[in-house]
């Protein structure tokens, strides 16, 4: 009896350092695990029906939900990346003619804005037609956009490998889901009691709430802008599209691209075509997100919208590209447990417990 203390103290510290141990083999390989949970947990129906309709054979089954969710996770990531690899190429070209006969004459509209129109002409018309006084100006900035563009290249390849490492360990999870939920159902029974299995309900269903209203309906948002884009002859309409899809979370973002690219139009002396782009971001593109967003999160996962706002830009800071996927998950599932965890007791209920006393 005496050694019973030191020995429960080393078997706690035997296990305390066994879990930072497997913690800080797994920590690079963290965000990949988190995302691919989320993803099984989403589209585990789908892939329940996947299954039956294989026959059984989860391993098919597996590799062909693994496959789909690469093409619609990977697939518009690459799409992205080669749209932006072309407009490098262009942007490349024209700084080219830049540098080498100048700026044009700044147009007319410009000096017409409102506040500070004037001033942007005035300081266009300095570089009008004067090489070596643009290339010097565009010296002073040259370093910091080379930072930046690396800075930018850098978390957009790490995005990319998160997002494939989650697709590969997402075939796992479809594999032996079954037995990790019910691992980690009776891992939830052992701290939180006979409250676990509700509390995971609130989890799936949080899940599956932000990740087809928020992420979904963005992704919709984005499909739908890029092909406008196209049909109307836009530049870089991939590449617009995917801005539609980041920007999706902030009312203002979409018509901030669609609206900006119906200007362009109008300035390019095509009004028919503006006029169509902005008939179809109003009535396709902002009613993906004014109808059918609300209408999806409403149904698994009420959220604030500071709490997603805080999400997709705490998540973007805090896991690069990814984040924008995990960030607004992790805390829609955080405030849902915290907010049933909190929740206040009705008046009407608390007095019916206080009368339910046991009578001697």
């Amino acid at each position: 009896m005496p050694n019973l203390a030191p020995d429960r103290l080393l078997h706690l510290l035997a296990l305390g350092l066994l879990g930072a141990g497997c913690m800080l083999v797994l920590w690079p390989f963290l965000t990949a695990l988190v995302w691919a949970a989320i993803l099984v947990s989403t589209a585990w129906p789908a892939f329940l029906w996947l299954d039956r309709s294989v026959g059984k054979r989860r391993t098919l089954a597996a590799c062909l939900m693994t496959l789909l969710v690469t093409v619609a996770l990977l697939g518009p990531i690459v799409a992205v990346a080669l749209a932006l690899a072309d407009n490098v190429a262009e942007l490349g070209r024209a700084a080219a003619a830049l540098a080498k006969g100048g700026l044009p004459d700044a147009p007319s509209w410009l000096a017409a804005l409102p506040l500070v129109g004037q001033s942007i002409h005035d300081y266009w018309q300095q570089f009008a037609h004067d090489s070596p006084r643009l290339m010097a100006e565009l010296e002073k900035i040259a370093k910091p956009a080379q930072a930046a563009a690396l800075a930018a290249s850098r978390m957009v390849g790490t995005g990319v490998l998160d997002m494939a490492l989650s697709v590969f360990l997402a075939f796992f999870f479809f594999l032996h889901g079954e037995a990790l939920a019910g691992r980690l159902r009776i891992a939830l029974e052992r701290v939180t009691g006979v409250r676990a299995a509700y509390l995971l309900d609130i989890v799936r269903g949080t899940v599956t709430g932000v990740i087809y209203g928020i992420l979904g309906t963005g992704l919709a948002q984005g499909v739908l802008a890029a092909i406008g884009f196209a049909v109307a002859g836009v530049p870089a309409a991939v590449l617009l599209g995917g801005a539609t899809f980041f920007l999706s979370v902030v009312p203002v973002g979409p018509p901030l691209v669609w609206g900006g690219a119906a200007i362009w139009l109008f300035q390019q002396g095509q009004p028919g075509w503006a006029i169509f782009v902005a008939a179809w971001g109003f009535f396709l593109v902002s009613t993906v997100d004014n109808v059918i967003k609300p209408f999806i999160i409403s149904r698994g996962a009420k959220l604030p919208f500071a709490v997603v706002l805080l999400g997709v830009l705490g998540g973007l800071l805090a896991f690069g590209v990814i984040g924008a996927f995990l960030g607004p998950t992790l805390l829609a599932v955080g405030y849902r447990l915290a907010t049933e965890w909190t929740a206040v007791v009705p008046a009407s209920a608390a007095k019916g417990a206080g009368k339910a006393k046991p009578s001697d």
